[in-house]
Order: structure tokens, then C-alpha cells, then sequence
């Protein structure tokens, strides 16, 4: 059995589920609405284990979902067609690709706009202006804006590893000790 299946197969359904959101919300010239819902979306998954268990427990009825769900959109005050496609995932029992519609919606819009994330994990949080820095730099060589994810990962000792894409730089205090240690092993 192959343990990749299952996440290929839920990354399909948000895959559909995103694009026609996008496409609805971009035919409506709602994307601005959109962005917005999809952001309270992303922060409400992340703050909510009740919300995390609601989506992924079957101990939660269809009905059950779709209530929920339909209540935290009209609370959040989500665009229409996003409100209306969570309440046909409830009812097709679906909910639990909502982490992936987020992040498939998330670079939909961020390539409509012309943007491309940057994943950062840093020793240390960076200050805003290390961040501006960064983001001009990471911009110059990908040619559109670069909007930063920045992480903390103390092990890393000092430097920084940037992801843009398919492309990663290591620049940390770890790797760079990592290669010298395979360096000593090959010599002594």
C-alpha cells in the first residue's frame, strides 16, 4: 500500500475545489473578498483545535459540519462562495481538505498577483527591516514581489534557510558544520 495515496488524493480534491472557487471569486471581481476570507480562514484553522477536530472527526455528522460550518462563516463574514462551497464539503464529507484548499487558494491568488512565498526558517526572528532586505533581494532574483513565511529554528545556530519554489539556500551554522564534520570523516 502506498501512504503517499491518501495525500495525493486529498490534494486533488482541494486542487478542484480551489480552482473553482478562484475562477468563481475571479469572474465576480471578489478576489480582493476572497483573500481576505481565505486569510481568516487559514488563522482560524491554526488557532482552533475545535476547529481542526471538527473538520477531520467522523464522530461529527453531516449535518452537524454543515451547521458549524455554515455559523463560523456567517460569524467570519466569508465571501459567498466560499461560505457555499465549505457547506457542500460538509455535506459531501470533505471538510477534512480544508487545510489544503487554504494553502491551494492561498497560491492561486498569489500567482494571479503575480507573488511567490518564501519559505524562511532563521536562528532568530528577523527584525522588519532584515525582512525588507530580504524581500528585495529574494525579488530581484525571482522577478515578482516575494512575500516572506518566516520561522524560528534555534537549532540552526545563526544563518538562515530560504525556499522560493524549488530552489533552496543554506546559509545556516548547522549545515555548514554538518559538511565540515562529512569533510573530516572522509580525511581521518
Amino acid at each position: 500500500m502506498d501512504v503517499s495515496e491518501p495525500a495525493s488524493i486529498s490534494s486533488g480534491i482541494a486542487q478542484r475545489y480551489a480552482t473553482a472557487i478562484f475562477e468563481i471569486a475571479r469572474d465576480n471581481n471578489e478576489l480582493s473578498q476572497l483573500e481576505t476570507g481565505v486569510s481568516d480562514l487559514s488563522a482560524a484553522l491554526d488557532d482552533s483545535a475545535d476547529l481542526r477536530d471538527l473538520i477531520s472527526s467522523p464522530v461529527y455528522s453531516r449535518e452537524a459540519q454543515g451547521k458549524a460550518v455554515a455559523a463560523l462563516a456567517d460569524k467570519m463574514q466569508l465571501p459567498v462562495v466560499l461560505k457555499n462551497t465549505l457547506g457542500l464539503m460538509a455535506e459531501k464529507r470533505r471538510l477534512f481538505v480544508l487545510p489544503q484548499l487554504v494553502d491551494q487558494l492561498t497560491a492561486l491568488i498569489a500567482e494571479h498577483k503575480g507573488e511567490v512565498t518564501a519559505e524562511v526558517v532563521s536562528a532568530k526572528a528577523l527584525t522588519k527591516t532584515q525582512e525588507t532586505k530580504l524581500a528585495k533581494v529574494l525579488s530581484a532574483q525571482v522577478g515578482k514581489d516575494v512575500k516572506l513565511n518566516t520561522s524560528v529554528d534555534e537549532t540552526l545556530i545563526g544563518g538562515l534557510i530560504v525556499k522560493v519554489g524549488s530552489k533552496m539556500i543554506d546559509t545556516s551554522v548547522k549545515s555548514k558544520l554538518a559538511s565540515l564534520q562529512n569533510v573530516m570523516k572522509e580525511v581521518g
